[in-house]
């Protein structure tokens, strides 16, 4: 019997020298930044998640139980029914790992995810959401905890000898306890510029854009599509349509005014602004005289559909009815594979919100209408943290610009008369669209995030609004800068700070691992105290043994 203890004293210290070592120390910690959900209050409705406080255990969405657990999910783990089942189970967290490189994510993993993102835009929550770009120990954490879960759905024992001996455990935890603040003192800010057409009464035609983006998560919201493209493509028209009117006889009898709004994802703010402080406030204006019309550019850089969005039908002989038969003669000619479809939208005055740009300028009976290659206002397509430089198709951009430029010259020059769009084509040669500068205004655009809360306050994209206003003035003439500043009593939109935090994540073992560990010490020194208490019979007995082994 003595020497089956000592043997098994020898085992036990073996093996809990083995299960030590291989233990994660209990303090190791690795820190990064995590970006919060959106947070802000839009006509008297609450919108995001209105926590930011986690002290948690990681846990995978495939988890039966999150109550009080952070949830870890990857792009193509987010879906509406994962996210809303753990806000219903009172998570305290929840956290996803954003690809470093999103162009290898399948388009229906990237669709999927964009829907999921919409939905949980749509509705207030208290459940902390926060979005961070994946790296190698995101990864590693998000592995062990897939398959922790994994583990769940074996047989009782294997569980529990995995979760005492062998499982990790993470710990995330959001240290910052100071309370979040309601942001009042935001800015918005309207650029405009102006090509002088030939006459003193010339009509007006408004091209404008609106350059702000949106997403889960305002850090990490780029706006490629939605819309920096719209952007790229006012610029680059003001850009060839300088050529034109930089001299008497290319100059046509019409007014171009450009204007890159912001607020565009927040009701279109800095365009209900600018309108009132041209027609309610401003003494002399373009606005105030004739407007042909108002071109609202929106999300143009994928697919083969362009529709024209317009909140009442045209009247036959009008100038917005010329210019659309114009656009749609030159789609027809030189790129009959592309369907143009007008969609009437008739604006819902109950609500407190607008759909489209063009809906700010018909409430005040100016012709307007928006271009997109989206039919649904509410698609998911004009806001996500997935709408990258990866997900714009150059090609239909570019392809896109040239359709609007060429109905415009055609509409202002009268061109219908001297021959097809196939035959005549204006925007060639020297003033054709440059692949590289369109590249590059789109690379520009998306260096930074451009959500509105971010754009008065962060230096980078300060930069950027200053660097817009210099492309306007390196093009257009008449340029102004308007900044529209909110009443802070009665503010039309509330933003919230935190939005980026730093995250500790600690990785340790779990308590049962401390209860087992003490116990196989507590037993080993059981056996120790008991050999050494009897350790003249153990000697007895084993000189007899190697006694009767010579014998």
């Amino acid at each position: 019997l003595t020497l089956r203890n000592f043997s098994a004293a020898v085992w036990l210290l073996l093996c809990v020298q083995c299960l030590h070592g291989s233990a994660l120390p209990a303090m190791s910690s690795y820190e990064f930044t995590a970006y919060r959900m959106q947070q802000y209050n839009l006509a008297q409705q609450k919108h995001g998640c209105r926590g930011a406080i986690v002290v948690a255990e990681a846990r995978s969405a495939d988890e039966p139980s999150l109550t009080r657990r952070c949830v870890i999910m990857k792009v193509q783990d987010f879906t509406v029914e994962k996210y809303f089942e753990a806000v219903r189970q009172n998570a305290a967290a929840v956290l996803i790992l954003l690809p470093q490189n999103i162009s290898g994510v399948p388009h229906e993993t990237i669709k999927a995810f964009m829907v999921s993102e919409n939905e949980a835009l749509q509705k207030e929550t208290l459940t902390p959401v926060y979005v961070v770009p994946e790296d190698e120990q995101l990864l590693y954490m998000y592995e062990e905890v897939r398959q922790a879960a994994a583990s769940r759905t074996s047989s009782m024992f294997v569980r529990v000898l995995r979760s005492m001996v062998t499982a990790t455990a993470f710990q995330i935890l959001v240290s910052n306890n100071s309370p979040i603040k309601a942001i009042t003192d935001n800015t918005i800010t309207t650029l405009e510029g102006v090509l002088a057409g030939t006459g003193e009464d010339a009509p007006t035609i408004v091209i404008t854009a609106y350059y702000d983006s949106y997403g889960l998560a305002p850090w990490l919201s780029y706006g490629a599509d939605s819309n920096g493209s719209g952007v790229t493509i006012l610029l680059e028209l003001a850009r060839l349509f300088q050529k034109l009117y930089s001299t008497s006889a290319t100059r046509p009898q019409y007014n171009l005014m450009f204007s890159l709004t912001g607020g565009g994802k927040y009701n279109f703010l800095g365009t209900k602004r600018w309108i009132e402080e041209n027609l309610d406030h401003a003494e002399s204006s373009l606005l105030h005289d004739s407007v042909a019309f108002v071109l609202c550019l929106d999300t143009l850089a994928k697919g083969d559909e362009l529709y024209i969005h317009v909140s009442r039908p045209q009247k036959p002989d009008t100038p917005m009815h010329t210019f659309i038969e114009q656009l749609e003669e030159v789609v027809s000619s030189r790129f009959p594979w592309v369907k143009v479809e007008l969609v009437h939208k008739k604006i819902n005055l109950v609500e407190s919100t607008v759909a489209w740009e063009h809906e700010r300028y018909s409430l005040r009976r100016i012709q307007a209408f928006t271009l997109s290659h989206v039919e649904d206002p509410k698609s998911e397509l004009r806001g996500s943290v997935l709408d990258t430089m990866s997900q714009v198709d150059f090609r239909k951009l570019k392809r896109n610009g040239i359709i609007i430029a060429e109905a415009l010259a055609r509409y202002m020059y009268n061109l219908s008369d001297k021959g097809s769009p196939r035959d005549i084509q204006v925007f060639k040669g020297q003033l054709d669209f440059q692949d590289s500068h369109m590249s590059s205004l789109m690379s520009f655009l998306t260096s930074v995030p451009r959500s509105a809360q971010l754009l008065d306050k962060e230096p980078g994209q300060i930069l950027l609004v200053n660097s817009l206003e210099h492309e306007f003035k390196h093009h257009l003439q008449q340029v102004h800068r308007h900044t529209f500043r909110q009443d802070k009593r009665d503010p039309e939109i509330t933003f919230f700070d935190q939005m980026n935090q730093p995250v500790v994540m600690y990785r340790v073992k779990p308590a049962a691992f401390d209860l087992f560990l003490g116990g196989c010490i507590t037993a080993y020194l059981g056996i120790v105290y008991y050999s050494i208490q009897n350790f003249r019979h153990l000697y007895a007995r084993l000189k007899a043994a190697v006694k009767t082994k010579h014998q």
